[in-house]
């Protein structure tokens, strides 16, 4: 009876083990996300697709409306999409590429076009832009953008509305031809005031030290002085 109890409790562990590995493996793969999970074309009304819910709703309106006033003054197409899970062995810069080629399959039809992929996961942005795109945004200005512009608030405070905004900021400028505001300047803020103390701070400290190693001294002899009379007097 006992062997038997015994095996029916590890077949039920065994069972329960296998059902929660299928479960894994089912689930994983709808919590990530592909190219095939996204739109199978861009929104002409909808500039940022916030799959990770990262913007804010006033933020999001605010980034539609900046960029689509870019592409009316520029004819120059920005679109965000924000990731909370990649499928596995892909990276933003690989979803960026893919999805740009599927939502523009024509060179002509991605000509002016810029997609920025973000995985909050992981923090990390791939961009892709078409060829006249390239003319304006260079490689290197493309990755800083990515790389410090929007990266800096998301390693100060972790905020992607800032991210967003201040991508928005420099990207408008390049692609209406102005000069880049380049990166923003992160100061290292060093505190030197209030690390070595001043002439009269030294010496209130040391009379301070003094009067201390002075009252000590005294305690330590009318102490012992005043319990041995202490105790004397109860003797007496």
């Amino acid at each position: 009876m006992l062997l038997s109890s015994i095996f029916h409790r590890c077949r039920w562990i065994a069972v329960v083990a296998i059902a929660l590995v299928i479960n894994l493996i089912a689930v994983a793969p709808a919590n990530a996300t592909g190219v095939y999970d996204l739109p199978i074309s861009p929104s002409m009304d909808n500039w940022v697709l916030d799959n990770a819910n990262q913007i804010t709703r006033l933020n999001e309106s605010n980034l539609n409306k900046d960029l689509k006033q870019l592409a009316a003054a520029t004819e120059q197409e920005v679109r965000y999409v924000t990731i909370h899970r990649l499928d596995y062995g892909e990276t933003a810069q690989s979803l960026a590429e893919q999805l740009f080629s599927r939502w523009f399959p024509t060179p002509e039809a991605g000509a002016n076009q810029t997609i920025i992929v973000l995985d909050d996961v992981t923090n990390n942005i791939g961009i892709k832009v078409g060829e006249e795109t390239s003319a304006l945004l260079s490689t290197e200005i493309a990755e800083s953008i990515t790389q410090e512009t929007m990266k800096a608030p998301l390693l100060k405070s972790n905020s992607y509305n800032r991210s967003f905004d201040d991508a928005t900021v420099r990207l408008a400028a390049v692609l209406a031809g102005e000069p880049d505001p380049g990166p923003p300047v992160i100061e290292e803020v060093i505190n030197v005031e209030g690390t070595f103390a001043t002439a009269e701070e030294t010496e209130e400290n040391r009379a301070s030290s003094t009067w201390i190693v002075v009252i000590l001294l005294i305690l330590a002899t009318v102490i012992p002085m005043a319990t041995y009379y202490w105790y004397q007097s109860i003797g007496g």
